[in-house]
């Protein structure tokens, strides 16, 4: 028996996702996971306040892709 598809077929998409200083950033390696999942490429940049709740770290491991923390 094979994996359940994914719900929505991001193939070839690019996306943004912007995390700030709100309680939210922890939901956002699932968040993560699942575009990933559905095929998007994921590009993170956080601020300074984000980084109380999630990792810079985590969220380049997710995504394998360099995180932006600053301007």
């Amino acid at each position: 028996m094979s994996a359940a598809p994914p719900l929505l077929d991001l193939q070839g998409k690019h996306l943004v996702l912007g995390l700030t200083g709100g309680i939210a950033c922890y939901k956002a390696a699932e968040l993560t996971r699942e575009l990933i999942r559905a095929g998007a490429t994921v590009q993170v940049v956080m601020t300074e306040a984000a980084e109380h709740f999630i990792t810079a770290v985590t969220m380049q491991a997710l995504t394998n892709r360099p995180v932006f923390t600053s301007q």
